[in-house]
This record gives structure tokens, sequence and C-alpha cells, in this order.
């Protein structure tokens, strides 16, 4: 009997955590999400140099700000204003090639612009240093 109580506790104590792991994990995903919205409300608006200031530590490290600026203009331009963006996934991860561990949520949209029918946008907020949800990478294709 003490044995079945014991592999109980073991059970629910290894289900709980499981439980609060995803919860949190959701919880991180929505803010990773707003996050991300925000930061592309101003690329969206030609705002670069103000999306780079709102980017996280590791974007900003990577990459000058005027650099930034450059190829965000070169690169989002020519599709023209945003027609439409539609969540397509949302993937919570440690890890990711060539970055530190760290919580990061990978996120896709399917997008249309003006100049450009289809386009996936893949935006990877990361928790900074200070608790805070900021852009860490950007990518369209």
């Amino acid at each position: 009997m003490l044995k079945l109580l014991r592999l109980g506790i073991i059970l629910l104590l290894t289900f709980g955590w499981g439980a609060y792991t995803a919860a949190a994990e959701n919880d991180a995903t929505r803010q990773a999400q707003a996050a991300a919205k925000s930061w592309l409300t101003l690329v969206d608006a030609g705002q670069y140099g103000q999306s780079w200031d709102k980017a996280s530590l590791l974007f900003r490290s990577a990459v000058m700000r005027s650099e930034w600026e450059r190829a965000a203009k070169a690169t989002r331009a020519p599709l023209g204003a945003l027609q439409s963006r539609t969540l397509k996934s949302a993937t919570f991860t440690r890890s990711l090639p060539g970055a530190p561990d760290g919580e990061y949520v990978v996120i896709q949209f399917d997008s249309q612009f003006a100049n450009k029918a289809a386009a996936v946008e893949t935006v990877t907020p990361m928790r900074d240093r200070d608790g805070v949800w900021r852009v860490s990478g950007y990518f369209i294709q």
C-alpha cells in the first residue's frame, strides 16, 4: 500500500510538473507573439531604426543599427504595403542553431504584400536578460 501511495505521489508530481511547464510555455508563447506583432508594426511602417531599438540585445549585438536599416529597407520596400498577415505557427524552444541557449519562440506568418502575393515571415522573439520578450531574428521568404 505504501509503495502504491509513493507511486501515486511520483506520478502526480510528474504530471503536475508537465502541466505547469506546458502552461508556462503557452504563456511565454502568447507574450512572444505580442512582442512580435508590436515589432512588426514598426517594420511595416518603415520605422526600421526604431525596430532595431526595440529588438533583443542579441539582435543589436549582431548587426549595427545602420546596417539593419539598410537591409530591412532593401528587403521590405520592394514588397510594398502589407495586405494581410496570418499566424501559421508558433513553437517554443530553449535552443536554436547558432544562438545561445535561452527561451525562444519561432513564429511564422503567412503574409501578403502589395507586390508579393505569398510570403512567409519568420520572427523569433526571445526572453531577454531583463525578462522582456524581444525580437532576436527576422527572415522573410
